[in-house]
């Protein structure tokens, strides 16, 4: 199954995204912030990441942008979670590399849905 990286500052959204992708049966690494979230990604190479956007030291957009920008990292989709919902923090989210933008509270079934549907591409892409 399909392994799935969280990057989040609080323990309480770690804690739902954490129940709802294992009930899904997806594997969960977790990192705290963005730096960790950037270093995690290239040593793990997740198949996604659930991104934050607000957090201390590097936020979402700052690690969104590195982990696009690196060779060994630069194909995992990357799903950006925020409580911004303005379209400015929307379209900077998308030209950092961001293949999604989701507002919290996020929808179970919403979540589910995107990830899937970014697994299923990122497996296109990789057989073309």
């Amino acid at each position: 199954m399909a392994r799935i990286l969280i990057v989040e500052d609080s323990q309480t959204e770690m804690f739902r995204f954490r129940e709802i992708l294992l009930k899904h049966g997806y594997e969960v690494l977790e990192a705290n912030n963005g730096a960790e979230g950037a270093a995690m990604a290239q040593a793990e190479l997740p198949d996604l990441i659930l991104m934050d956007v607000v957090m201390p030291g590097v936020n979402g957009f700052q690690a969104t942008r590195h982990i696009c920008r690196t060779e060994s990292t630069r194909d995992i989709p990357i799903v950006m979670l925020s409580s911004k919902d303005q379209d400015t923090d929307r379209a900077w989210g998308m030209r950092q590399g961001a293949k999604a933008y989701l507002i919290k509270p996020i929808e179970e079934v919403e979540l589910v849905s995107v990830i899937e549907q970014l697994l299923q591409q990122a497996v296109q892409h990789s057989s073309e």
